[in-house]
């Protein structure tokens, strides 16, 4: 693939679904049998499978931080589990608000374009499950959650810190 912006699409994508299994990870660590962040986590694990094809199918390196997202997403999940349930599906309300803006905005700069077809379907797909997992979260009381406003403010700026990130190196 030649084209710059959508290297950069991939790129940060695939280390955004990287991260979103790692935040699922450290959740069920501590909050085992939780059907719902199940649920979402293997949702983000199939989303993940499609940014590792096309990255290899576009020859497209992954982000040189992610052993950085390894660890820093799986300890953001734990730690806002331990803080309980609530603040967990917080951390999921807060993601997939700026996943939200994220996916549009890619899907957005890629409309018309013809030659990544494939990429813009997978992108919706992941979209519409991103909004799924933000409803679930508040259906599960994740705005109940202690500190709510400073929690998701919070991780709103570590995401929004993830992507730019990301979708530059």
């Amino acid at each position: 693939m030649q084209n710059k912006t959508l290297e950069r699409i991939l790129r940060v994508d695939h280390a955004g679904e990287y991260g979103a299994v790692r935040i699922y990870a450290g959740q069920l660590a501590v909050l085992k049998n939780n059907p719902h962040i199940q649920h979402m986590a293997r949702q983000e694990a199939d989303h993940l499978k499609k940014f590792n094809q096309l990255l290899v199918e576009h020859k497209v390196r992954p982000t040189v931080f992610q052993p950085v997202w390894h660890v820093a997403a799986y300890a953001l999940g734990a730690v806002t589990a331990l803080m309980g349930e609530k603040a967990a599906h917080a951390c999921t309300i807060a993601v997939e608000t700026v996943i939200d803006d994220h996916y549009q905005n890619q899907l957005d700069q890629l409309q018309g374009r013809e030659d990544c077809q494939d990429i813009q379907q997978v992108i919706h797909h992941c979209h519409q499950e991103e909004l799924e997992h933000r409803q679930m979260a508040i259906e599960q009381g994740g705005e109940g959650a202690a500190g709510f406003q400073t929690l998701t403010t919070a991780v709103k700026a570590i995401s929004k810190a993830a992507i730019w990130l990301s979708s530059r190196v």
